[in-house]
């Protein structure tokens, strides 16, 4: 067994959630993929995201929370169709893009004035959140735990394969199992009168459309926004 995996346990999630607040990077599984966690307030913690994974520093991140309730301390100016995808779709494979707050700098968004924010489906996921909630925490930034341009890992065992050597000792893989969906969170861009769909994903145009009875709007090109994990192979399950 790997010096960094934990069997998921009350005490395994307690110790990532103070792991995440020491600055370390805590691998956890939702219900897409495993992602790679970070204290989504912290410099030093964001930069060994950027490390582990060999991502650019340009491409922004996503804010895991542990409720709709959370989504106000990261955007602000939230339109009410967003509101309504949050109500009916979290916790769930969907990501909003939304105007940031003053919590949210740029080592999370890339320097865009948009930060991303989801709240996941998965039991591991929420406690972990919860729990680092509980300590002061407001949110962890986690991209899929996988080499930047790499396939995104579904299971703890691929996150150590992919990741284990750029770990450092006091980093942490909860073993949750494997994932549910294999593909990750649609994105969706809440910026305008219109949602528009970013990164697609397990929520659909048609459910969005069917929700907010808004018509969801082109992508914009490609130059104009970055959104994380936009490669077309980062979407096939490991």
């Amino acid at each position: 067994m790997s010096q960094f995996l934990s069997t998921c346990t009350a005490d395994a999630i307690r110790d990532a959630a103070a792991n995440l607040a020491a600055g370390n990077v805590v691998a956890f599984p939702t219900e897409t993929v495993y992602g790679l966690g970070a204290d989504a307030t912290s410099a030093d913690a964001v930069e060994r995201i950027y490390a582990v994974k060999g991502r650019p520093a340009d491409h922004p991140l996503i804010v895991h929370v542990s409720s709709m309730q959370r989504m106000a301390d990261w955007a602000e100016d939230i339109p009410m169709y967003a509101i309504e995808l949050a109500r009916d779709f979290w916790p769930g494979p969907m990501t909003l893009v939304l105007k940031r707050s003053s919590l949210v700098k740029d080592f999370i968004t890339g320097g865009q004035e948009t930060v991303g924010v989801r709240v996941p489906d998965h039991v591991v996921a929420l406690a972990l959140l919860e729990a680092f909630e509980n300590i002061g925490g407001k949110g962890i930034a986690a991209p899929s735990a996988n080499r930047f341009g790499h396939v995104s890992p579904t299971t703890a065992q691929a996150v150590v394969d992919e990741l284990g050597e750029f770990l450092n000792p006091a980093d942490q893989i909860i073993d949750g199992g494997s994932c549910a969906v294999g593909v990750e969170s649609t994105i969706i861009d809440c910026t305008g009168i219109a949602p528009r769909i970013l990164r697609p994903g397990a929520i659909t145009e048609a459910m969005i459309e069917v929700l907010t009875g808004l018509r969801v709007s082109n992508p914009p090109d490609s130059a104009a926004i970055r959104v994380s994990g936009s490669l077309e192979n980062h979407y096939a399950p490991a």
